[in-house]
């Protein structure tokens, strides 16, 4: 709460999240959030909607109320794992709400507005930062139009819930929380560096998707503690001003691509 600036939203706007759920609901909103409610998590107990005290509720109350709090982004799949997962650690509404806030709006720009301009970006800059890290892996991947959004896409969208262990996850978390958004590019690059091997070995599309797959299990997520070291090493040297170059390029590009007839 203190190092993404949660806290300071919170204090700064008393009474904001429940006048949020106080208000006339679009329904719209309402029923697309709750299509998803059964969809998340479904093997936990804890949002299983017999559960007592379930987190269902909880989760669909943070969700519309951020849904009416940012307009421009309403609700979008992937967002629902995410509030869960808040929901998890704080057991607090509100909490979750400002923390929601703080990756949205400051850590994650742009990841869930309507064109996903933030994810499509940063999955672009990863396939630059392989061609410079891992080059070889960069050449095999560009045999292959679009696959980074096939293999990459649920990793930022989810911010790698689902994707990885739970405990690695929380600590991804963390640091994503603390020092931003470039975390989640150091992540990949490890996966991506760590298995270059058995990523060269695949012979078609179909053999890529499924490495990827592969390369998110094992013993070298597992242990978090290790693989929380290896993010901080492996990659090398990552500034944030590299990410910021790399996004305004590849931001150029989508936006140039997009206005072609």
């Amino acid at each position: 709460m203190a190092a993404s600036g949660a806290q300071e939203q919170l204090e700064s706007n008393p009474g904001h999240y429940q006048s949020l759920l106080a208000t006339e609901h679009d329904t719209k909103l309402k029923d697309t959030i709750q299509t998803d409610i059964n969809r998340t998590f479904p093997n936990n107990v804890l949002f299983q909607s017999k559960a007592e005290p379930g987190l269902q509720r909880a989760l669909y109350n943070v969700l519309l109320a951020y849904g009416h709090h940012n307009k421009a982004v309403g609700y979008c799949q992937g967002m629902n794992f995410i509030v869960g997962y808040l929901i998890i650690i704080t057991k607090d509404e509100e909490k979750s709400f400002w923390l929601m806030d703080a990756l949205l709006g400051r850590i994650l720009p742009d990841y869930y507005s309507p064109a996903m301009l933030g994810l499509k970006t940063d999955q672009e800059v990863l396939e630059e930062l392989v061609k410079t890290k891992a080059p070889a892996v960069g050449q095999l991947m560009a045999q292959y139009p679009g696959i980074w959004t096939l293999v990459v896409s649920r990793w930022f969208i989810c911010l790698y819930i689902d994707i990885l262990p739970i405990e690695t996850v929380l600590r991804i978390w963390d640091c994503l929380f603390y020092e931003g958004s470039k975390v989640l590019f150091r992540v990949a690059l490890t996966l991506i560096t760590h298995h270059q091997p058995e990523i060269l070995r695949a012979r078609c599309l179909s053999d890529v998707c499924e490495c990827f797959k592969q390369i998110t299990c094992g013993a070298f997520t597992l242990d978090c503690h290790t693989f929380m070291q290896k993010i901080f090493t492996e990659p090398g040297s990552l500034s944030m001003a590299t990410i910021e170059k790399l996004r305004e390029k590849c931001r150029q590009q989508i936006l140039e691509e997009s206005r072609q007839p």
